[in-house]
């Protein structure tokens, strides 16, 4: 009895030997598996290359090749994520800093697939030139064309933001034509523009009316954080040192830009708690952004406006302040660009952008493709739906959800909003602008009614009326 015990427990010393000498080998096998597999296709790549560079009708540029695959290749990704050479990555470099050559406008995508103009910067060749927003640039025509163009002119039917900037970009001086078809026009009309230094401000602020002040972030760049105390510091000294009324923070058409711009900037009214924090695949992309109390703005009431074109940085920046009830945010949903890319050098002043993180609001929220929904819905006159548009968007202003490739989020649940005026509805004061008038309704109402709880109950009844005059009224 003994004996076979021993030969049993020897048996199945000898099974299990086998079963983790056999899983060590199938491991093994994989990883073989995958290496052979990535071999292959570098082994494919190059067979291409090779027969490129042999067969093709004409000589052929090497590196412009291996540029295009690797841009290809990004491209399978999200939108998001690119390749950028070195002309793009230091366009991306001069984005930050807030400082270029051109003709200085914000522009977007249409669903259409044209370029619209936002809005032409203050004091730019473009503004000068009388270009306006919601303008349709349906081609430009560079005076010193790329040398595969064999037209004047490129439609911008399909064309990228990325391109469509680089082409309007160039020396302080040099002459452009683009092709704008605008509602008045029966057919597109040309208007050549020379480049000049455009410097954009990111931050401007001013006094709506007394103890009521406004401040407009257009992007997040590298010293957002320094011009928005500068413009807060003025503020205040016009006010006559006396705390706000109220505030509304306009970040309607804000891009994004830099992430830790947009932290600092929810924490000059945030005192303490998460901003937002950021998780990715890898352990390394998981942070937190917290709030700090040095610094903080009195505690006065906030209206962020946001509409379509509030995207990533901004959606931050609104989002914690809704999250921590410190502000009410009026308007319509925003672009949904929940996605936190990395920017890395690579060799020869190129650059990777890559996606490596989605982020999250305080209050554990993914706006990725769905956006902040506002806490009060307002719609501007010129973005009323049409036939097909849902309620406070317009059909032609592309989303994150609009694009090929983006994340998708299934379980997301949108905050219902307080009220959903109808379209054009207007306030006393502001007639061009309906989204703002709103606002200032909003802050106050929102103190009208912070007096009201305040105030010592003696007051409440010395003004309220006698039932008798009550009943004679």
């Amino acid at each position: 009895m003994m004996m076979r015990r021993q030969r049993i427990r020897l048996l199945l010393t000898f099974l299990s030997g086998v079963v983790v000498a056999g899983i060590v080998s199938i491991v093994a096998g994989t990883v073989g598996s995958v290496a052979a597999t990535r071999y292959e296709d570098l082994n494919l790549f190059t067979s291409v290359m090779n027969l490129v560079r042999r067969n093709y009708v004409e000589e052929i540029d090497e590196g412009r090749l291996v540029r295009g695959a690797l841009r290809g290749m990004l491209e399978e990704l999200d939108p998001h994520s690119s390749f950028l050479d070195a002309d793009a990555y230091h366009e991306m470099q001069v984005d930050t800093k807030g400082e270029f050559h051109g003709l200085g406008i914000e522009i977007t995508k249409r669903r259409d697939g044209f370029i619209e103009v936002v809005s032409p910067i203050e004091g730019t060749p473009a503004q000068r030139a009388g270009v306006r927003a919601r303008d349709e640039i349906v081609a430009i025509c560079p005076t010193e064309r790329p040398a595969d163009w064999t037209e004047e002119c490129r439609s911008t039917k399909n064309m990228t933001l990325f391109e469509a900037v680089n082409l309007m970009r160039g020396s302080r001086g040099s002459k452009i034509t683009i092709e704008i078809l605008r509602e008045s026009f029966e057919k597109p009309q040309r208007f050549t523009i020379a480049r000049d230094v455009v410097k954009v401000v990111s931050v401007s602020g001013r006094v709506l009316e007394p103890g009521y002040a406004y401040v407009r972030i257009r992007a997040f760049q590298e010293r957002t954080i320094q011009d928005l105390q500068k413009v807060l510091e003025t503020l205040h000294k016009e006010g006559g040192g006396q705390p706000f009324q109220g505030l509304v923070l306009d970040m309607r058409d804000n891009p994004g830009g830099l992430l830790d711009q947009a932290v600092k900037v929810a924490d000059a009214w945030l005192s303490e708690g998460l901003v937002v924090y950021t998780k990715g695949r890898v352990d390394s992309q998981l942070h937190e952004f917290r709030a700090h109390s040095q610094g903080t703005e009195p505690s006065y009431p906030i209206v962020v406006l946001v509409n379509e074109g509030t995207a990533s940085a901004s959606e931050i920046v609104a989002g914690a302040l809704q999250d921590h009830r410190r502000a009410l945010v009026i308007g319509v949903q925003t672009f949904g660009k929940g996605s936190v890319q990395t920017v890395y050098p690579l060799e020869a002043g190129n650059g990777l952008r890559l996606t490596t993180a989605l982020y999250y609001t305080p209050g554990g929220r993914s706006i990725q493709e769905v956006g902040i929904s506002p806490d009060i819905v307002v719609q501007a006159p010129d973005r009323r739906p049409e036939a097909g548009g849902e309620e406070g968007e317009s059909p032609e202003r592309v989303r994150e959800r609009d694009l090929e490739r983006h994340f998708t989020q299934e379980d997301a649940s949108p905050t219902e909003p307080l009220e959903a005026p109808g379209p054009g509805a207007a306030a006393a004061g502001y007639p061009d602008d309906v989204q703002l008038g709103r606002a200032v309704e909003v802050l106050k109402s929102w103190t009208y009614f912070e007096r009201l709880r305040n105030a010592p109950e003696t007051a409440l009844q010395a003004k309220a009326p006698a039932p008798a005059e009550a009943e004679a009224r």
